[in-house]
């Protein structure tokens, strides 16, 4: 059972809709997941919940500093994906522990930038005490297309020491609009060029697992 932890401590980065569009994409794909919502707020469980007859993805909820050791008795299965929790270091920390991968979604502005620096030492913090057993990413998301500011948040990112994945997420009125309506790009149109972003970005992380 591979751990994914998307985790960003600033709000507004596009941490959920990474998280569902990611379990998604790998259950399509053929593999048993299961998402985790760690969020009080319960965005993902309200996801979930638009239409629950027709959702496909199981959902809980885990929002406490227990989620390595909650994982423990949970069913295997190939992929669990952890929608972390803004403003909450002891549930970042939880999941951080619970994790195989961290991907800490950052949008191109200066101010993500500079706030994903707490969370990058905690990541760090984890790589060294596990000798590396640890990867983390950073991944563009709400990316406009056309503009220089995906190249330049890719090399400010890199800074911080630690890779950033080639596939952007893009600001596109598909991700809220599937959101309303509790379902994802890849079901809502396969062939768009937000579901092929999704797509590519779960080969990555696959990739990256393997």
């Amino acid at each position: 059972m591979r751990v994914i932890a998307v985790l960003n401590q600033k709000g507004g980065a596009g941490k959920t809709t990474i998280a569902t569009h990611l379990a998604r994409a790998l259950q399509l794909a053929g593999h048993k997941v299961l998402l985790i919502d760690s969020d009080p707020q319960g965005s993902a469980r309200d996801w979930a919940a638009v239409n629950p007859e027709a959702q496909p993805l199981p959902v809980v909820g885990i929002d406490r500093p227990t989620i390595e050791r909650d994982l423990k008795s949970i069913a295997p299965h190939d992929f669990v994906v952890i929608d972390g929790a803004p403003q909450a270091a002891d549930l970042a920390i939880s999941a951080i522990k619970a994790a195989h991968l961290v991907i800490i979604p950052v949008q191109p502005s200066p101010y993500d930038i500079w706030a994903a620096s707490d969370l990058v030492d905690l990541v760090k913090q984890r790589i060294e005490v596990t000798d590396g057993a640890l990867r983390a990413v950073f991944v563009v998301s709400r990316h406009i297309a056309g503009t220089k500011l995906g190249a330049e948040i890719t090399e400010a990112l890199e800074g911080y020491g630690l890779p950033v994945l080639a596939t952007k997420v893009g600001q596109r009125v598909a991700f809220p609009g599937t959101a309303a309506k509790g379902t994802t790009v890849m079901d809502a149109d396969p062939t768009s060029d937000a579901a092929a972003e999704i797509r590519a970005l779960a080969d990555e992380v696959i990739a990256l697992l393997n």
